[in-house]
């Protein structure tokens, strides 16, 4: 039993008349007789009783016009939804967030533009630190994740969305509070809030090396996250240096000022496997593109 044939039934069921069902197909009425015919004593027994002027259905032709109506109903939803599939409108992403890129108003415009766009796609996160992230997107845990930079990516496509300066956090009672901009050297004395360096790597480097361009070696109290670091400083254990973003963290007793000189940055950048081939990563990553524009625009 061919899928045309169904289609055929289910025109003359519904014209009970060949004439007008072959016009209804587009094709001749004798071929469309004969598969009618064929069909016929393919299931072995009679689907239509043929008149000289009109055809009825039979019992057993009127339930095979229920379940062939059903059957292509069927087939053709399977269409719509492997094409929407195809198209990255349903499916699942998978996606990782670093912990201090949630801050990032990027970062949420970016994930409320793709939600829009693709509501009936299942979204499922997990926050974790960037290092682990990347080992989850090479080992196929996850399809793609927003980490912070730098960050040796290996192999990975990075596609950078913000950057930003780095600011210092200072407690409320320390010398420099009222000073708007700060040289990084003026804090060669203080106690600095970090995260472990396996968190991130690069970006640990990156703050150690621009303290020892301003002349000295820090001396280094953990902090578990970037995020967490504002409440430790908060708490008198040290100063710090953030994203600008976590300055939107309403944290009690401290202040954040702007590094003189060269300026320390950071970015957030997904990063997701090479010749990847799943819509709605790829879909994913040109709603990232065009924020990332309209982010630099603005």
């Amino acid at each position: 039993m061919e899928f045309r044939q169904l289609r055929y039934f289910l025109a003359v069921a519904e014209h009970l008349h060949f004439t007008d069902a072959a016009t209804h197909l587009g094709i001749a009425q004798p071929p469309l007789s004969q598969q009618i015919l064929k069909l016929e004593r393919e299931i072995g027994t009679q689907l239509f009783i043929r008149h000289p002027r009109r055809i009825e259905l039979t019992e057993a032709g009127q339930l095979f016009r229920e379940r062939a109506r059903r059957i292509v109903e069927d087939v053709q939803q399977a269409f719509v939804d492997v094409q929407n599939a195809g198209r990255g409108e349903t499916g699942r992403l998978s996606l990782g967030f670093a912990g201090s890129t949630v801050f990032h108003p990027t970062v949420a415009m970016t994930m409320q533009r793709y939600r829009h766009a693709y509501e009936r796609v299942s979204i499922s996160c997990e926050e974790s630190n960037s290092s682990l992230l990347l080992d989850k997107v090479v080992e196929r845990q996850l399809d793609a994740a927003l980490v912070r930079m730098p960050l040796n990516c290996r192999d990975l496509i990075v596609e950078p969305l913000v950057d930003e300066d780095m600011l210092a956090v200072l407690p409320a009672n320390h010398r420099l509070n009222r000073r708007r901009r700060i040289d990084l050297a003026d804090l060669a004395d203080d106690s600095f809030i970090l995260f472990p360096r396996p968190i991130g790597p690069d970006l640990y480097d990156s703050i150690i090396g621009a303290c020892r361009e301003a002349g000295f070696a820090p001396s280094i109290s953990m902090a578990p996250q970037i995020s967490s670091a504002a409440n430790l400083v908060a708490a008198g254990f040290g100063v710090a240096m953030v994203p600008a973003s976590i300055r939107q963290i309403q944290v009690e007793g401290v202040s954040y000022h702007e590094l003189k000189g060269k300026p320390l940055s950071t970015g957030i950048a997904l990063i997701h496997r090479q010749r990847e081939r799943s819509p709605t990563v790829l879909n994913f990553v040109r709603i990232l593109r065009q924020q990332r524009v309209a982010a630099r625009t603005a």
